[in-house]
This record gives structure tokens, sequence and C-alpha cells, in this order.
């Protein structure tokens, strides 16, 4: 069973045991996945399934040199609900591309697939609290909070990829409450620090994370702050401020939660560093536009040059029309340290977006020119997604 089949096995073995004991299953509508309702009330479950093909283009400025691929992108399987009562919900995703689960050979990874993208079960112990245990991500920037379903790029942006929080191992404790008509969301986390189904034995130190968000304008529409694109045409303007900030203590991988594990390549020891991260972000929608933005940095306690650090900025804008495609553009600004594992990088790009049902069925497309720092060559990017989810 140690193989990549094995979740899909379970999970359908799973659902033939629901299947023939469950009161209720229904299939609401497509992109709202299979839901099943226990005989004795006792638990609900979504079963759901998406994937994203992607064909990719570039092209060398310098020396015209041309690349292409195509692969799919992300295929994931994702099951949430609750049990007992809705007080005890849970959360498990479990990722099927080669690009998702590249783990194999790594004894942090125990030397298999990297499957595991969340399993989490979330108490709510109180109104408006809530405890989480278990991986998934953490709460750090926006854009990386969104599901990558939701974008409004092909994919994220360069400085999510550079310096996002990424998932781990831990304990959550999120709130909302409301001050006047301000709504008011704090999330606290402490979590190993390694990244996601990191195994092995580790006294390293822990990472924790505290984030806090503003809705001056109260809430956005069926949870519009956490997806791209103005999909649900805000009647008014909404606006949402957030503020991360991460202390990862002892981290031996070089992006903190992500990137390669750092070895001495003399005694064998990790090499290890305490990563401080802040992150700012906002996202503005009304009518059909929407706007967001993010600012990071990245410092080390010892700046060996082994870690990623610096500071990143991106801004990004688009517009839904009536026919529910959407133009947007986006301008990207890597920063990195004089010793870092980051380079610099500036990336213009424009996308389009046509949604036949919003995030569930849509193709996407960018074109983007990325401006590297020397001796690095700048290069042109094409990219097409179609994107599909039960």
């Amino acid at each position: 069973m140690n193989n990549i089949f094995a979740p899909v096995l379970i999970l359908m073995l799973s659902f033939s045991l629901l299947n023939s004991h469950a009161q209720e299953i229904t299939y609401p509508s497509f992109g709202k996945g299979i839901q099943i309702h226990a005989n004795d009330s006792s638990f609900y479950a979504k079963i759901g399934f998406r994937f994203q093909s992607l064909f990719s283009s570039s092209l060398n400025l310098e020396n015209d040199v041309r690349d292409r691929s195509m692969m799919i992108r992300r295929s994931r399987l994702k099951a949430e609900g609750w049990a007992l009562s809705p007080k005890f919900s849970y959360k498990v995703e479990l990722a099927l591309s080669n690009l998702d689960i590249n783990g194999e050979n790594k004894v942090e990874f125990g030397n298999t697939a990297n499957i595991i993208l969340d399993a989490v079960l979330k108490y709510n112990f109180a109104p408006s609290w809530s405890l989480w245990f278990g991986q998934t991500k953490l709460p750090g920037n926006r854009e990386r909070v969104f599901s990558s379903q939701k974008l409004q790029f092909v994919d994220r942006s360069l400085v999510n990829g550079r310096f996002n929080l990424d998932r781990d191992l831990g304990l959550q404790i999120h709130h909302k409450g409301k001050l006047g008509n301000l709504i008011v969301k704090e999330a606290f986390s402490i979590a190993m620090g390694n990244g996601r189904n990191v195994i092995i034995n580790d006294e390293n130190g822990y990472q924790y994370t505290g984030r806090i968000e503003f809705l001056p304008m109260g809430e956005f529409t069926a949870g519009g702050d956490y997806y791209g694109a103005d999909l649900a045409r805000e009647k008014s303007l909404k606006m949402a401020v957030g503020i991360s900030a991460d202390y990862n203590n002892n981290a031996f991988r070089s992006r903190g939660n992500l990137g390669s594990f750092l070895v001495d390549p003399v005694s064998g020891d990790y090499i290890t560093d305490d990563l401080n991260s802040l992150f700012v972000d906002a996202i503005v929608k009304k009518n059909g536009f929407s706007s967001q933005a993010v600012y990071a940095i990245r410092k080390s306690a010892n700046n060996t040059g082994d870690f990623g650090v610096g500071q990143g900025l991106n801004l990004q804008a688009g517009y839904v029309f009536d026919n529910n495609v959407e133009f947007a553009a986006r301008y990207t600004n890597i920063d990195a340290e004089i010793i870092s594992s980051l380079s610099d990088q500036t990336e213009y790009a424009f996308g389009f977006s046509k949604y036949f049902l919003g995030h569930n069925l849509k193709c996407q497309a960018d074109l983007s020119y990325h401006d590297l720092e020397y001796p690095d060559d700048d290069f042109l990017r094409f990219r097409f997604q179609v994107e599909f989810a039960l």
C-alpha cells in the first residue's frame, strides 16, 4: 500500500461503506461534491475531486532557446465535514499529481511519496472560537491561504513562492469578533516548523505564527476575501487587511517550511537558523473589480547565505465582465538580501480567465515578462490552464 494508489483505494472503500449505511447521499450540483449524511446524524461528509491541466512555454530572451511542457499541475482528493456534531469538523486533502507528491528518497519524508496535504480536526469549543489540531496551512499571507483552485492567475505570485509559510503540523486557535461595525479575525499557531509530512525526530525548535485581519466594511459575499476575482460582484465596496508575523526557531530548510533540507557536508548535521517573517496584505472588491496586494519580508539571525531572505511586493488587479470573462494584470518584485539563496527578480504579467462555473470550471492564460538579475537571462512565459472541480 506504500504507493500513490493507497489513498485512492482507501477513499473508495470508505465511500462504499458509507453508501451501504448512509441515510442520504446527495449530489446538490456540479462543484458541490458528493454529500453524505449518516443514518443517526452522527456525521456529515463532503467528498470532492479536482485537477488542473497546465501547458507552459518560455522563451529565453538572450539565446532564443524555447522550452515547453504540459502536465497535470495539481490533482486532489478532498473530504470535509463533521463528526458527532458540527462542533467537531475535519478536512482531509490528498495530492495525486507527480509535482505535488515529490518526496521520495528523502529520509525526512520516510523515503516515500509526500501525499498528505491536509489532515486536520477543528473543535468549535465556544461561539466564534475554534481549536485546530493536525496538518494544514499556517495563518500566513492571504494569497497562500487561498485555495489553488480559486486563483485569479494560473498560479500564485513569486512573492508567495519565495516567502510563504505553507503547511505544517501543529496546533492553531482561531477567533472572529466585532468592534462596532469592524470585523476582526485572529489566529495563532504553534507548529513543528519543518513543513508537511516531515517525520524525523526534531528537537531544533518550534514555529510561532500570529495573524490578525480587519474587515471595516463587513463580510465579503460567500467568503470572497479568500478567493480571487470578484465573481460575486459585490454591491458595495468590501475590503480586508491582514498582518501575519512568524518566527521559526532553528529552521533547517532554506525557506523555513519549504525548500531544500540544509545539511553540513562535513559533519552531516543540519544547518539551522532563526527565521523571522512578516506579511502585510489587502484585498478590495466591488462590482466585478478586485485588487490584491502583499508585502513580505524575511530575515535570518545569522545571515549565512543558506536561507531565502529578502523582501517582496506583489500587486494585482482584475475586472470580471458580464460574460464572466476577466482580464487582470500583475506586478511582482523580489529584492533578495546580498547574502541569500534567493535572487532579484521582477515580473510583469497579464492574465485572462473564462469562468464557466466560477472557480469550479474555468480556463486561464497568462503572459509574463521576467527581468532577472545578471547573470541569469530574462525570459517570456506563456501558460494556459484548465481547472475542473467536481
